[in-house]
């Protein structure tokens, strides 16, 4: 019999989130298909587990999923899991699950804690119909990106790492008029975590003040346009 793929959800902050079935997923399963490998035994560590693992991440080789596949194939049980959050939204496990179908592998969602959803939940904006456009475009696509979010008839939810944080926040507060809300919402579950809700304007001139806020994660929720 062919083995059974998991895609495990794990904390993006807070340890306390992780499910007892995902505990006992990642206990029973025989190889853990990880992002960071030493990110995932930190987590494995915490929960006394000790189920192999091996990395699997944007810059694996088709050889390396080849191998996992082989492994499924074969019988064995894996769990793949990103180094927070749920695998495979804006994350490159999407690869090995496509993989996986094709293969006729069964692939079952272990579900938890996402920070898409997350912020979307205490935004307080309208989430029946939204985009998710996962990390801001570097360079190429950006002006594209903008021009999108200016013009969206939808709630948008995209991430931004602090090192692009302020560029991309005075970037919105240039394109958008005061009647949109922009919720930052900074480490998610985390000890320090904080939302700031208001217009482009206000939220930027916000961490103008508060430079020393610009750290962690950044899940940014922006009310849909007129």
């Amino acid at each position: 019999m062919k083995g059974i793929l998991h895609i495990t959800a794990t904390p993006i902050g807070n340890l306390g989130d992780l499910s007892d079935r995902a505990k006992e997923v990642l206990d029973d399963v025989d190889l853990i298909a990880c992002e960071d490998t030493r990110v995932t035994r930190k987590l494995l560590s915490h929960f006394d587990i000790h189920t192999p693992t091996d990395s699997y991440h944007e810059h694996s080789s088709g050889n390396k999923q080849d191998k996992i596949i082989a492994r499924l194939m074969d019988g064995d049980d894996v769990a793949l899991v990103s180094d927070a959050g749920t695998p495979a939204i804006s994350d490159p496990g999407m690869r090995l699950v496509e993989a996986a179908h094709q293969a006729g592998i069964t692939v079952v969602s272990v579900p938890g804690p996402s920070a898409v959803i997350a912020a979307l939940s205490i935004a307080g904006l309208r989430a029946d119909e939204f985009s998710f456009y996962g990390f801001v475009p570097r360079k190429k696509g950006r002006e594209s990106f903008f021009n999108t979010v200016k013009e969206s008839p939808r709630t948008i939810v995209f991430y931004e790492s602090p090192h692009r944080f302020e560029k991309t926040i005075h970037a919105l507060a240039d394109v958008l008029s005061d009647d949109r809300t922009v919720v930052v919402c900074r480490e998610l579950t985390k000890q320090f975590e904080s939302v700031i809700r208001g217009s482009a304007r206000f939220v930027a001139d916000y961490f103008i003040e508060n430079e020393d806020k610009i750290r962690g994660e950044f899940a940014i929720v922006i009310s849909q346009a007129s």
